[in-house]
């Protein structure tokens, strides 16, 4: 998980809200095309095009608007754009690949969270020291961090945004395994040099996927 730094709503947003009249109120079921894709074009910008949750890359066609406070707990915050993050959709299963499903059942992040929110142990990915709540290993699997006043949270972080699921996990093994190969023959001074590099967007305003991730396997080779 990564640290969010929200920026100001799109002006667009604030300009739809503002047209709230007493034959007209903005809501979440009226939030649709053209704002809707202005404000997640937004969130994608200021996340470096990775899910909020997993790390995982992530576009327009391929994220959803995701309240990080449920909006069924806390309706004030439907339309709240400090609420709102960019999250993906989860990974179907093969089955459902094979059967064209528009709507795969979703096994992680967002779509799995639902109505969950605890504020003493849900991990936020707007909190500034999130990532030191989670550790990972090299074969792909999120783990809580070695700080006792940190693992409980992360422990049911972990296990509400089933951020261990099979195909996520395998994912992050995939970008641990691709960083890696030729690892042995850098100097600590090089590793750093790459640590650096993953650390800042791309050209296109974009993060290597699975960013801490690979950012945290690479600091275990530093000496």
């Amino acid at each position: 998980m990564k640290y969010i730094k929200k920026n100001s709503e799109p002006a667009d947003f604030i300009q739809w809200k503002q047209r709230a009249s007493d034959d007209w109120q903005p809501n979440w079921d009226n939030f649709q095309k053209p704002e809707k894709p202005i404000v997640l074009d937004a969130l994608l910008l200021e996340q470096g095009h990775i899910c909020c949750y997993c790390g995982q890359r992530i576009t327009q066609e391929s994220s959803h608007v995701e309240h990080f406070k449920p909006r069924t707990a806390y309706p004030e915050l439907k339309l709240d754009y400090q609420n709102f993050l960019a999250s993906c959709p989860g990974y179907p299963e093969e089955d459902e690949l094979k059967n064209n499903q528009s709507k795969p059942l979703h096994k992680s992040c967002g779509q799995f969270k639902g109505g969950w929110y605890d504020p003493d142990l849900t991990v936020s990915p707007l909190q500034p020291d999130c990532a030191s709540y989670f550790r990972y290993t090299g074969i792909g699997e999120i783990i809580a961090s070695n700080d006792n006043a940190k693992s409980k949270a992360a422990n049911a972080t972990i296990v509400h945004l089933n951020l261990n699921y099979t195909k996520l996990q395998a994912s992050r093994r995939s970008a641990i395994d691709g960083v890696l190969e030729g690892i042995e023959l850098l100097t600590s001074d090089e590793v750093q040099t790459l640590i650096d590099s993953y650390d800042r967007l791309d050209a296109s305003g974009q993060y290597v996927k699975f960013h801490t991730t690979v950012i945290y396997i690479l600091q275990q080779f530093l000496t």
